[in-house]
């Protein structure tokens, strides 16, 4: 944003870092005042920093893509928010380690085909409900770990920066091609953290879900839905005329509105609670983002970025993308490691780095509630169902630097540190 100007104004950040901050403290420190007023606090901040872009050179252009970035953002996670609430899957068998562990897994898998925001959309209920009774916060934490992030690194409509990439001429396969080894490991090893951690809680507090239903098999209701999911996932790749893709996901959403029975959202639990809190949340976070992405499009930024290993590539692009949203990270780290080449220029010549920023910003896209679009949806719905969950700066402390980090660096050890 406003990449022209050579030296954005320090004080612009500091919304964003205020936004962060109270998202990570207030709702611990005051709980009854956040739930009031925390649309108060994210759009007052979205407002005062736009309200400083304005008088800067070029500002009207770079809130205006903001904006179509934002428009994008709501409506591919409010349209399969809607349809995936108008679908019922009932998960045959009782919850444990093993079942947990299977099921976390296929969530792996079908991200790659129904993207990140999709799978974790899909499967989050029949998650709650093969755990209810014994649902913890871990259950819900790994299932942001793997279905909602790392799960989506294969191909580009797994997770938003990698379809970007794709739009910006990567080939489709190349993701698969070059990341599967790096799914592999960080899937398998959070999975194998999870199993030891499901089994540690079963063993020490052994909570046992209501038994299964004699001859149950499995079931899904709401099919007419998968066809709105799939109109939904067809017109992420639509790019012309402006909004017509935003246009498609809305229209998708209110078919699934108006044409599921009410009976089956009702055994959902649905209700657009979740969807509106993220949706203000995320109207402060991506309009004080504004300057954020100003300062990384600087010539100091874009000078260190011509000089970076994959190394630096991973670890730079990850840590944006935990912080700033995994789609402008890569788009950021796309543009400087490019300099202006194109893509082919870019895979001929760049192939580790590309591959070291898809990696880290998908990766990375776990450590924080703002990494990834599903993410703090999934902790908003569990919260509805009576689950606790940790504030932005509790995951961290409590998920992200023992569990996640450790993965991350052998990550980084195995195929990124030479």
């Amino acid at each position: 944003m406003l990449a022209d100007i050579s030296t954005p104004n320090p004080w612009l950040l500091t919304p964003f870092v205020l936004l962060l901050t109270a998202m990570a403290v207030l709702p611990v420190a005051v709980p009854a005042w956040w739930a009031r007023h925390y649309g108060l606090v994210a759009l007052g901040l979205g407002a005062v920093t736009v309200g400083c872009d304005l008088g800067l050179p070029q500002a009207p252009a770079a809130i205006g893509r903001m904006f179509q970035e934002y428009v994008s953002f709501i409506a591919l996670v409010g349209g399969l928010f809607v349809v995936a609430g108008g679908i019922h899957i009932e998960v045959p068998g009782r919850a444990g380690p093993l079942a947990n562990t299977g099921f976390l897994l296929a969530g792996a898998v079908l991200a790659n085909v129904l993207g990140t925001t999709g799978a974790a959309m899909l499967l989050i209920r029949p998650w709650l409900r093969l755990n209810d009774g014994r649902a913890r916060a871990y259950h819900l934490i790994f299932f942001i770990f793997i279905v909602a992030n790392v799960g989506g690194c294969l191909t580009p409509v797994g997770d938003p920066p990698l379809l970007l990439g794709y739009l910006q001429g990567v080939p489709f396969w190349w993701v698969a091609r070059h990341c599967w080894p790096m799914w592999a490991a960080g899937v398998g090893l959070l999975l194998a953290i999870f199993y030891g951690v499901d089994q540690w809680h079963q063993l020490r507090r052994p909570i046992l879900p209501p038994p299964a239903k004699s001859g149950n098999s499995g079931r899904l209701e709401g099919k007419r839905n998968l066809f709105f999911l799939a109109v939904i996932l067809g017109a992420v790749f639509v790019e012309h005329p402006a909004f017509l893709r935003e246009g498609l996901m809305a229209a998708a959403a209110a078919g699934s509105y108006f044409t599921t029975k009410k009976s089956v959202r009702a055994t959902n639990g649905f209700n657009f609670h979740p969807l509106r809190e993220v949706a203000v949340l995320f109207a402060g976070i991506f309009a004080t983002m504004i300057p954020v992405l100003d300062w990384l499009a600087g010539p100091a930024m874009t000078r260190l970025g011509h000089h970076a290993t994959p190394a630096m590539l991973y670890w730079g692009s990850g840590l944006l993308s935990g912080v700033l949203d995994s789609a402008p990270a890569y788009l950021a780290a796309f543009s400087t490691l490019a300099g202006g080449a194109d893509a082919a220029g870019l895979l001929s010549h760049q192939a580790a780095g590309l591959t070291a920023v898809s990696v880290g910003t998908v990766f990375f896209g776990a450590a924080t509630y703002l990494g990834n679009g599903p993410n703090f949806m999934v902790k908003v719905m569990a919260e509805e169902r009576n689950i606790p969950m940790p504030s932005l700066g509790g995951m961290v402390l409590k998920y992200t630097l023992p569990v996640l980090l450790p993965v991350l660096g052998i990550v980084w050890v195995c195929f990124f540190r030479s």
